[in-house]
Parts: C-alpha cells; structure tokens; sequence
C-alpha cells in the first residue's frame, strides 16, 4: 500500500502554493508551485506540487513543458485530460500574451527577423502549423494569424482563409511562416505550389507576400531568398 500524503489542505496556511500567491504575489512561487496551482488536486500518494515537481523533473524545464500534447499529459498518473487542457491553456495564454506585448513594437526588416521572431514558438511544435503574419507599410507586424494545422496541403490552406483578415486591416504584405518538426528546412514541392498559388491571389487582393519563411528546429529557410518570389 503506498504511503499517505499530506494534500496541501493540511499544509500551514503560509506554506499552501494559492494562499502564498494571494498573499505575496506570484513572484515569490517556484515554478512545482505555479503548476501545484493549475493541476489544484494531487493523488493519494503526491500533492498538485509534487506533480508539478515531477512534470518539471520528466520535461527538465517550464519551456520543454509547455509544448508537450495534452495527449501526452493525460497519461501521466495524476495529471488525466482535464489537468493536462488546464495547463496547456495556461501556457497558450502566456504565448498570446507575448505575442500581443512584442507585435506592439515588432519590425520584420528580414527573413532572420521573422525567424528570430518565430522560431522560439514554432520549432518544437509536433506537426505543423501554417502562420501568416500581417504588416503594414513600415514592416511592422500587425499580428498574425494560424490558418492551418496538421499536414500541409493546398487544399487546407485556401487563399479565402489567408487573406480574409488581411483585407480587415490596414495590411500592405503578409509573410507566411510554417514550421517542419522533421527539422528539413528544404521547401517541398508542396510549400512552392502553395506558395505560388498565394502569391496570384495577393494579385487580386492587392496585398503583397512578402515572405515564405520555413522554420525547422533552429533553422530556417527563406522561399523569398531562394528567388521563388
């Protein structure tokens, strides 16, 4: 029989994870007890911060976490679907966040620059995922958005999708960004095809593509430095 775990109920008032927070600020929390808070009930033998110890302890990092698949979280003991859609909504509104604080300020002036911006969210992605960043007349990111997940075909991603938003806002180009997690940042036969097949209905919008950047892992290729733009 395993041993019995005191839960965080019958911790000292001081010492539970939410009370310190509403106290002190969520500054003074470690990263076990940030989760601790989000996972809220531990099992019979672990408390929520003890999960939150050896989710850090499994992922080696809150980074390295916050990519991880809800699929993947639901299957370690303690944690199950609702846990694990509880954290990973919390680190997709900490993504939204930095997102919407950096494109405040955020000037694409190359296709290093789009990758720098990018890469950080994009290389430990599972599958992929088609981006398409909107700019205005001085290159500044207005903001982006995601017309596709999944396998990368023309099909899905359709120009009546890519420029919808664009044509909302004071858009003069867009980039289009996508990722491949095999970390092969040649372009295939497909990102060309669909490239070209935007880059004729920018035409009839009258916006611009800008850029087909690739990202794979840290890497990343630019289809407009290729020439095929």
């Amino acid at each position: 029989m395993s041993e019995y775990k005191q839960s965080i109920k019958e911790w000292p008032e001081d010492d539970r994870p939410r009370e310190k927070l509403i106290k002190k600020g969520s500054s003074v929390l470690s990263d076990s007890e940030l989760l601790g808070i989000l996972i809220a009930n531990g099992t019979r033998d672990k408390s929520a911060v003890d999960l939150g110890r050896e989710l850090l302890k499994k992922y080696n990092s809150l980074h390295n976490l916050s990519s991880r698949l809800i699929s993947e979280l639901s299957y370690i003991k303690g944690i199950g679907p609702s846990k694990a859609a509880t954290i990973a909504a919390a680190f997709e509104i900490a993504r939204r966040v930095q997102r919407k604080q950096d494109s405040i300020t955020i000037t694409f002036k190359s296709p290093k620059d789009v990758a720098d911006y990018y890469i950080p969210q994009m290389r430990d992605l599972k599958k992929e995922v088609f981006k398409v960043a909107l700019m205005n007349g001085a290159n500044r990111l207005i903001r982006d958005i995601t017309v596709s997940e999944g396998i990368l075909n023309a099909s899905l991603v359709h120009p009546r999708e890519v420029f919808r938003e664009a044509v909302l806002e004071p858009t003069s180009g867009i980039i289009l960004i996508h990722n491949h997690p095999s970390g092969e940042s040649k372009p295939s036969e497909e990102d060309i095809k669909i490239t070209k097949q935007l880059a004729e209905a920018g035409k009839i919008f009258g916006i611009r593509i800008l850029d087909h950047v690739i990202i794979a892992k840290d890497s990343f290729k630019s289809l407009a430095d290729e020439g095929m733009l």
